[in-house]
Protein backbone atom coordinates (compact mmCIF):
# COMPACT_ATOMS: atom_id res chain seq x y z
CA UNK A 1 0.00 0.00 0.00
CA UNK A 2 0.67 3.40 -0.44
CA UNK A 3 2.37 5.39 2.63
CA UNK A 4 -0.15 8.27 3.47
CA UNK A 5 1.23 11.87 1.51
CA UNK A 6 -0.04 14.91 1.18
CA UNK A 7 1.28 14.81 -2.29
CA UNK A 8 -0.35 11.55 -3.05
CA UNK A 9 -3.89 11.75 -1.01
CA UNK A 10 -3.76 15.94 -0.20
CA UNK A 11 -4.75 15.89 -4.11
CA UNK A 12 -6.81 12.94 -5.03
CA UNK A 13 -4.13 11.87 -7.35
CA UNK A 14 -3.65 8.02 -6.56
CA UNK A 15 -5.91 6.80 -8.99
CA UNK A 16 -4.18 8.33 -11.95
CA UNK A 17 -0.96 7.43 -10.90
CA UNK A 18 -1.88 3.83 -10.21
CA UNK A 19 -3.27 4.13 -13.76
CA UNK A 20 -0.55 4.73 -15.74
CA UNK A 21 1.94 3.48 -13.53
CA UNK A 22 0.75 -0.28 -12.27
CA UNK A 23 2.98 -1.85 -15.20
CA UNK A 24 5.83 -0.49 -13.31
CA UNK A 25 5.40 -2.13 -10.25
CA UNK A 26 7.57 -4.97 -10.33
CA UNK A 27 10.37 -3.84 -13.40
CA UNK A 28 13.79 -2.30 -12.58
CA UNK A 29 13.14 1.35 -13.05
CA UNK A 30 14.98 4.77 -12.92
CA UNK A 31 12.12 7.48 -10.91
CA UNK A 32 13.51 11.32 -10.77
CA UNK A 33 11.70 13.38 -8.70
CA UNK A 34 11.55 16.85 -8.60
CA UNK A 35 10.36 18.69 -5.22
CA UNK A 36 10.65 15.95 -3.06
CA UNK A 37 9.79 18.04 0.76
CA UNK A 38 9.77 15.64 3.70
CA UNK A 39 10.43 12.61 1.67
CA UNK A 40 6.69 11.07 2.06
CA UNK A 41 5.71 10.57 -2.05
CA UNK A 42 9.49 9.05 -2.52
CA UNK A 43 8.82 7.07 0.41
CA UNK A 44 5.64 5.86 -0.68
CA UNK A 45 7.33 5.28 -3.99
CA UNK A 46 9.76 3.27 -2.64
CA UNK A 47 7.13 0.89 -1.11
CA UNK A 48 5.20 0.59 -4.11
CA UNK A 49 7.59 -0.26 -6.96
CA UNK A 50 9.30 -2.99 -5.78
CA UNK A 51 12.83 -2.32 -7.96
CA UNK A 52 13.30 1.22 -8.23
CA UNK A 53 15.51 3.34 -7.90
CA UNK A 54 14.05 7.13 -6.43
CA UNK A 55 16.47 10.05 -7.19
CA UNK A 56 14.68 13.07 -5.16
CA UNK A 57 15.79 16.69 -6.40
CA UNK A 58 14.90 19.72 -3.68
CA UNK A 59 16.55 22.87 -3.12
CA UNK A 60 16.04 22.61 0.56
CA UNK A 61 16.48 18.79 2.16
CA UNK A 62 16.16 19.68 5.60
CA UNK A 63 13.44 18.35 5.97
CA UNK A 64 13.67 15.20 4.49
CA UNK A 65 12.97 12.54 6.47
CA UNK A 66 12.80 9.45 4.70
CA UNK A 67 16.16 6.87 4.21
CA UNK A 68 15.87 3.82 2.22
CA UNK A 69 18.43 2.16 -0.20
CA UNK A 70 16.17 3.16 -2.77
CA UNK A 71 16.02 6.35 -2.28
CA UNK A 72 18.66 9.06 -3.32
CA UNK A 73 17.92 12.86 -2.42
CA UNK A 74 20.05 15.91 -3.88
CA UNK A 75 19.83 19.30 -2.91
CA UNK A 76 20.07 21.79 -5.94
CA UNK A 77 18.44 24.44 -7.70
CA UNK A 78 16.74 22.07 -10.73
CA UNK A 79 16.79 25.98 -12.98
CA UNK A 80 20.28 25.99 -12.44
CA UNK A 81 21.06 23.79 -15.50
CA UNK A 82 25.16 23.52 -14.32
CA UNK A 83 24.19 22.04 -11.12
CA UNK A 84 21.47 19.50 -13.40
CA UNK A 85 24.15 18.21 -15.06
CA UNK A 86 26.91 17.92 -12.15
CA UNK A 87 23.92 15.69 -10.60
CA UNK A 88 23.96 13.04 -13.81
CA UNK A 89 27.28 12.81 -13.62
CA UNK A 90 27.18 12.26 -9.94
CA UNK A 91 24.59 9.84 -10.77
CA UNK A 92 26.60 8.54 -13.40
CA UNK A 93 23.35 8.84 -15.72
CA UNK A 94 24.68 8.94 -19.18
CA UNK A 95 27.58 5.71 -18.07
CA UNK A 96 24.75 3.62 -17.02
CA UNK A 97 21.12 4.59 -16.77
CA UNK A 98 21.09 6.26 -19.80
CA UNK A 99 17.35 7.47 -19.41
CA UNK A 100 14.58 7.96 -16.36
CA UNK A 101 11.58 5.80 -16.30
CA UNK A 102 9.53 8.38 -14.73
CA UNK A 103 9.67 11.78 -13.85
CA UNK A 104 7.58 13.64 -11.47
CA UNK A 105 7.53 17.72 -11.28
CA UNK A 106 6.10 19.01 -7.98
CA UNK A 107 8.31 21.50 -7.26
CA UNK A 108 7.74 25.72 -6.79
CA UNK A 109 3.95 25.58 -9.69
CA UNK A 110 5.69 28.69 -10.71
CA UNK A 111 5.24 28.48 -14.37
CA UNK A 112 8.81 29.37 -15.66
CA UNK A 113 10.25 26.23 -13.65
CA UNK A 114 7.82 24.05 -14.62
CA UNK A 115 8.58 24.93 -18.39
CA UNK A 116 12.90 25.26 -17.46
CA UNK A 117 11.93 21.66 -15.86
CA UNK A 118 10.34 20.70 -18.95
CA UNK A 119 12.92 21.80 -21.32
CA UNK A 120 15.86 20.14 -19.46
CA UNK A 121 14.49 16.46 -18.33
CA UNK A 122 12.21 15.67 -20.90
CA UNK A 123 15.05 14.85 -23.05
CA UNK A 124 15.88 12.18 -20.57
CA UNK A 125 12.73 10.39 -20.37
CA UNK A 126 12.43 6.64 -21.55
CA UNK A 127 10.65 6.87 -24.89
CA UNK A 128 7.74 4.35 -22.75
CA UNK A 129 8.18 6.23 -19.72
CA UNK A 130 6.18 8.91 -18.37
CA UNK A 131 6.77 13.00 -17.54
CA UNK A 132 4.35 13.91 -14.80
CA UNK A 133 3.49 17.88 -13.69
CA UNK A 134 1.67 17.72 -10.31
CA UNK A 135 -0.49 21.04 -9.78
CA UNK A 136 0.09 22.28 -13.22
CA UNK A 137 -3.12 24.63 -13.56
CA UNK A 138 -1.71 26.81 -10.22
CA UNK A 139 -0.41 29.34 -12.06
CA UNK A 140 -3.79 29.93 -14.01
CA UNK A 141 -5.06 31.17 -10.70
CA UNK A 142 -2.18 32.23 -8.78
CA UNK A 143 -0.58 35.80 -10.07
CA UNK A 144 2.69 35.29 -8.41
CA UNK A 145 2.72 31.79 -10.19
CA UNK A 146 2.49 33.24 -13.29
CA UNK A 147 6.02 34.56 -13.90
CA UNK A 148 6.35 34.64 -17.41
CA UNK A 149 4.26 35.55 -20.75
CA UNK A 150 5.05 31.92 -21.65
CA UNK A 151 1.63 29.84 -21.82
CA UNK A 152 0.34 27.97 -19.08
CA UNK A 153 1.04 24.54 -18.78
CA UNK A 154 -2.76 23.35 -20.19
CA UNK A 155 -2.89 26.29 -23.20
CA UNK A 156 0.60 25.00 -24.07
CA UNK A 157 -0.43 20.96 -24.05
CA UNK A 158 -3.26 22.52 -26.44
CA UNK A 159 -0.43 24.22 -28.79
CA UNK A 160 1.12 20.78 -29.18
CA UNK A 161 -1.85 19.04 -29.52
CA UNK A 162 -3.09 20.88 -32.44
CA UNK A 163 0.69 21.73 -34.00
CA UNK A 164 0.62 25.38 -33.63
CA UNK A 165 3.69 27.65 -33.97
CA UNK A 166 4.90 29.21 -30.93
CA UNK A 167 8.30 30.80 -29.65
CA UNK A 168 8.69 29.87 -25.79
CA UNK A 169 11.16 31.54 -23.46
CA UNK A 170 11.39 28.44 -21.84
CA UNK A 171 11.34 25.71 -24.01
CA UNK A 172 13.56 25.21 -27.07
CA UNK A 173 12.36 24.27 -30.45
CA UNK A 174 14.47 21.08 -29.85
CA UNK A 175 12.29 20.13 -26.81
CA UNK A 176 8.97 21.29 -28.14
CA UNK A 177 9.19 19.34 -31.86
CA UNK A 178 9.84 16.17 -28.92
CA UNK A 179 6.66 17.25 -27.52
CA UNK A 180 4.80 17.46 -30.16
CA UNK A 181 5.96 14.21 -31.50
CA UNK A 182 4.47 12.61 -28.02
CA UNK A 183 0.80 15.06 -27.81
CA UNK A 184 -1.36 12.38 -28.74
CA UNK A 185 -0.07 11.06 -25.44
CA UNK A 186 -1.08 13.72 -23.37
CA UNK A 187 -3.78 12.74 -20.26
CA UNK A 188 -4.88 15.30 -17.95
CA UNK A 189 -6.90 15.05 -15.11
CA UNK A 190 -8.59 16.96 -12.20
CA UNK A 191 -7.83 16.16 -8.77
CA UNK A 192 -9.76 16.21 -5.80
CA UNK A 193 -9.28 19.96 -4.74
CA UNK A 194 -10.46 22.88 -6.91
CA UNK A 195 -7.01 23.77 -8.17
CA UNK A 196 -5.22 19.79 -7.90
CA UNK A 197 -4.52 19.05 -11.58
CA UNK A 198 -2.12 16.54 -12.79
CA UNK A 199 -0.80 15.65 -16.40
CA UNK A 200 0.40 12.40 -17.46
CA UNK A 201 2.93 13.11 -21.05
Amino acid sequence: NYIKSEKIYGHGYTEFYEKHFSDFRDKKISILEIGSAYGAAASAFAKYFSKANIYCLDINLTKFLYKSKKIHPFGLDVSNKKMVKKFLNKINFFENIKSFDIIIDDGSQILSDQLNAIDCFFIYLNKDGYYVIEDYKFSEHIPHLKDTDDPCIAEFFQILKKNNKKDFKFISAETLENLKKNSSNIFEYKGSTKLSSIAFI
